[in-house]
């Protein structure tokens, strides 16, 4: 188990690394066009930057807002409460607060910049549809979230996203507006410059590479929360139980959006497929591995 985690934080540290990368790559592309390789690598850096610090101390009030989560009354919801504390204790973590959201269907997320300043939200549907042991590997995933700092990789991976598309999208309406050229001093004949199409076929493409690159992200850290959860736990069968559970059901989860569906313990949206024609297309921007992959990896350990 040690050596999967492992491997798995590993590339993901690659990964992050290549977001990086191909994000410098993205400015160099912009500098190319108008002229000035270094100002457009450090318009592209100064952006992400200024987002990323918005994200990091936002975004789980954004997240918690958009999904409706509303707090979970500790006489209420007596027996869930004890069981993220008993779960805390296990795994050295400080209780997060506790929300409630009144859906259906049934789905869990995390939030929150560190483990001092984070919450997890429940669904009611989740509540009614598992037993206690299933409940405790959801929430033991989602803490898992917590404990690795999935939040803060995932929040930089949609702000690099975001960034990237932001970038690009300005590139392309400046050069729509001054002729094909993003600097009115530029010559027209520049466009004929090898660099010059490599970088504007590269802004065409680089929200769609962008978006693959933060869903890899996204389901490493997926991969990674299930077996820290069985780890917290200790008992793989609870979690096993709830994802099948999770695969059976086919609600969408309404409280989800496409900004926050990367959060949630299982894909929350209708309409994301795995098989067909387009299935390796899909997979490819899914944010989470099909849940048949998950429950089988479990079932290995």
């Amino acid at each position: 188990m040690n050596d999967l985690i492992a491997s798995n934080k590993r590339r993901t540290v690659f990964l992050m690394f290549g977001f990086v990368i191909f994000l410098v790559a993205v400015g160099l592309a912009v500098g190319t066009l108008i002229g000035n390789g270094v100002t457009g690598t450090v318009i592209a850096l100064v952006i992400s930057a200024v987002m990323a610090m918005t994200s990091y101390w936002k975004s789980d009030k954004i997240a918690l807002a958009v999904s409706r989560a509303v707090p979970a009354d500790v006489n209420e919801y007596r027996r869930l409460h004890n069981l993220v504390e008993g779960l805390c204790i296990a795994g050295g973590l400080p209780k997060p607060q506790v929300y409630i959201i009144h859906d259906d269907a049934p789905n869990a997320f995390a939030t929150g910049r560190n483990p001092k300043n984070a919450a997890i939200a429940i669904t009611t549907g989740l509540l009614n549809q598992m037993n206690r042991v299933e409940l405790e590997g959801v929430v033991a995933h989602e803490l898992s979230h917590i404990k690795n700092y999935d939040i803060l990789v995932s929040t930089l991976a949609v702000t690099l996203v975001g960034t990237i598309a932001l970038i690009t999208d300005m590139t392309l309406r400046m050069m729509w507006w001054n002729g094909g050229r993003v600097s009115r001093s530029g010559d027209r004949n520049d466009r004929g410059n090898p660099l010059a199409i490599i970088g504007f076929v590269l802004l065409l493409v680089s929200p769609i590479i962008a978006r693959a690159m933060q869903a890899a992200v996204s389901r490493r850290r997926e991969t990674l929360a299930d077996v820290s959860a069985v780890r917290m736990t200790r008992y793989p069968p609870g979690l096993i139980s709830a994802l099948e559970k999770l695969q059976a059901d086919n609600t969408e989860t309404h409280s989800a959006s496409m900004a926050t569906a990367h959060m949630w313990i299982e894909q929350p949206l209708s309409g994301v497929k795995d098989a067909g024609r387009l299935g390796m297309w899909h997979k490819l921007f899914n944010t989470h591995p099909p849940l048949s992959e998950r429950i089988a990896l479990l079932r290995e350990m």
